[in-house]
């Protein structure tokens, strides 16, 4: 799916590839096992902005049924090297591209649900989190098989219902409401 996206009077646009994981161990996963068959979701931007003005990163929010994403509803989802540091931020940089390959130990029915928002802080060095787009993807375990979902697009609805969230678990960061270019 592509997704496109206006920032800073350049346009751009996302690629989004949802596959199945077929080779854990080639792609890094720390416990391949539990990495087979469930879905990899790889992200690139592809955008003209340049130097600072094309720093980016990603802001991922999980919900499982399981309980592995926390309390109930969704949850930031930080790399595990991130997880000391105070940022809402998964990947960041110059276009970062956004990669995931979830795993799971067992395989008993669940839903796995994960939002991905595209975001910008319009000043470096302030703490403020803009989104430019997002998308859903994720999967389903029933009688232990694996259903990927399919990628969706989501709106401003969607990240403005995470605001709340984000900023109890990142309370020195300012999250704006709403899609933005600018």
């Amino acid at each position: 799916m592509e997704l496109p996206f206006s920032l800073r009077g350049f346009d751009g646009t996302v690629a989004v590839e949802l596959r199945p994981n077929d080779d854990p161990a080639t792609l890094g996963c720390a416990h391949p096992a539990g990495a087979v068959g469930l879905p990899v979701c790889t992200a690139v931007i592809e955008y003209a902005g340049q130097g600072y003005g094309a720093v980016l990163g990603w802001v991922q929010l999980v919900s499982s049924t399981d309980g592995e994403s926390g309390e109930a509803g969704f949850d930031p989802d930080p790399l595990g090297f991130y997880a000391d540091l105070e940022t809402p931020y998964c990947w960041f940089g110059i276009r970062p591209t956004l990669f995931d390959a979830p795993s799971r130990g067992h395989r008993q029915d669940m839903v796995w649900v994960a939002h991905s928002f595209l975001c910008f802080s319009p000043t470096l060095g302030i703490r403020e989190v803009r989104a430019v787009l997002g998308f859903s993807w994720g999967f389903d375990i029933q009688a232990g098989q694996v259903r990927p979902r399919p990628v969706e697009a989501l709106g401003a609805s969607s990240w403005d219902g995470h605001l709340a969230r984000l900023s109890a678990a990142y309370p020195s960061w300012r999250f704006s409401p709403g899609l933005q270019t600018s």
